[in-house]
């Protein structure tokens, strides 16, 4: 292994991560047991990316080694007994221990049966060439690299490459993964893999619908989430994942608006605007299937019963307050994205108006002052404040004298 992988764990791995790293190798070495750094951590060290992320492999026992490893450092242990894993939390940096393992599906999309293995079973059950690398650890400091794959020549060739021809059979969720990875790197799926991944696409729907919506949250975490989504479609995966998403393919631009409207988009916006062009019924069975949150559940239905509104938001000379009560019990996730995806500049602006300024708007009168005044308590009292508001956002008032005013002209008449 070339000496530069302790500087590039060095330049690229957060203090405590390097500490923890360091101090997990010195105690395997007291145990006798094999420890080695794998999967993504070891790829982005190569590709002199900055990662996290720390998984670690034992070949013996793992829970015993986070134990230990948890005790000396100060951390704060789980344990998961059931699958000989640990995590070791020190401030912001978790550690992943897992006993080396293999695996065997007995059915395509079947999450997999799980036995203790050697570090190769170990990379072999991953997905992909470049995942499938382990660096040993000593105590003082990494050995060589474990490449049983030939991973390393796949990150300098750009590849995406998977490790055997049923890997997408025996997982499909590999599909979405490989163009996360493939679009997040700049690389390209490597010629066989895309031919398995076209041929074998019709397996994701073997796939429960909570694994894909992980995946697909994945890819919605990404710095550019619409490339891998560009990617998928072109692939035919989206309309596997669900039909609804069958048409997001092309408005990618309107990822990138979201982007600008509101830094650090949230899942439930991108959901609505991937559903934008999707009718209701299929928007309802799309978050059925992925079993979607509620936040994400009701982005999506918003925005779809929101562009059955567009007609009534098109008539003209409509008045704020009427644009009010039509938007009123809308996600704002759904009226943000219906802005951005909207054909029609009228209805774009009313959208952005609502959210940016009209919602706002509150009467200083409330009410304890109108009872004050004299209004009866009761549904008066909710129907004055509503008009109240109303006046004020149809520039009919603009002070709090207008509205004394106003409802004592309203007293006077005995409305």
């Amino acid at each position: 292994m070339s000496p530069d992988i302790a500087t590039l764990m060095q330049q690229h791995l957060p203090g405590e991560a390097l500490a923890l790293v360091r101090e997990a190798g010195a105690l395997a070495a007291a145990r006798r047991v094999e420890l080695y750094l794998v999967g993504g951590v070891v790829r982005d060290l190569l590709l002199g990316r900055s990662s996290s992320d720390l998984d670690l492999v034992v070949e013996g026992d793992a829970i015993g080694l986070a134990e230990a490893l948890a005790e000396q450092a100060g951390g704060k242990l789980v344990v998961h007994h059931r699958f000989g894993t640990a995590k070791v939390r020190l401030g912001k940096q978790t550690v992943d221990l897992a006993m080396a393992r293999a695996e065997t599906y007995v059915r395509p999309g079947a999450l997999p049966r799980v036995r203790s293995g050697s570090l190769h079973d170990d990379l072999a059950r991953r997905d992909f060439t470049v995942n499938a690398m382990a660096l040993r650890l000593l105590p003082d400091g990494p050995g060589d690299l474990v490449d049983p794959f030939d991973g390393q020549q796949d990150l300098e060739e750009g590849l995406i490459r998977i490790l055997h021809e049923g890997s997408f059979v025996d997982d499909a969720t590999r599909m979405l993964r490989a163009v996360r990875y493939e679009q997040r790197f700049g690389f390209r799926l490597e010629a066989s893999t895309e031919e398995l991944l076209r041929r074998n696409a019709v397996t994701l729907g073997t796939i429960s619908g909570d694994r894909l919506r992980h995946e697909v949250d994945l890819i919605l975490k990404e710095e550019s989430p619409e490339k891998a989504l560009r990617r998928a479609g072109e692939l035919g995966l989206l309309a596997r994942v669900h039909p609804a998403l069958e048409g997001w393919a092309g408005f990618e631009g309107l990822f990138v608006k979201a982007r600008e409207a509101a830094p650090g988009a949230a899942p439930d916006l991108y959901y609505a605007l991937m559903t934008s062009r999707a009718p209701l019924p299929d928007c309802r069975d799309l978050t059925t299937r992925l079993k979607t949150p509620a936040s994400v559940s009701r982005a999506i239905m918003d925005g779809a019963r929101l562009r059955e509104l567009t007609p009534s938001l098109e008539e003209p000379g409509l008045a704020p307050s009427a644009v009010c009560r039509l938007l009123r019990d809308f996600s704002p996730s759904s009226i943000l994205a219906g802005a951005i995806a909207a054909d029609s500049a009228l209805v774009r602006e009313l959208l952005d108006l609502y959210l940016t300024q009209w919602r706002h708007v509150r009467t200083e009168l409330d009410g304890d002052a109108l009872l004050k005044m004299g209004v009866p308590s009761g549904r008066r009292l909710g129907r004055t404040l509503k008009a109240l508001q109303d006046a004020r956002l149809d520039g009919k008032i603009e002070s709090r004298q207008d509205e004394i005013d106003l409802v004592q002209r309203w007293l006077s008449r005995g409305r």
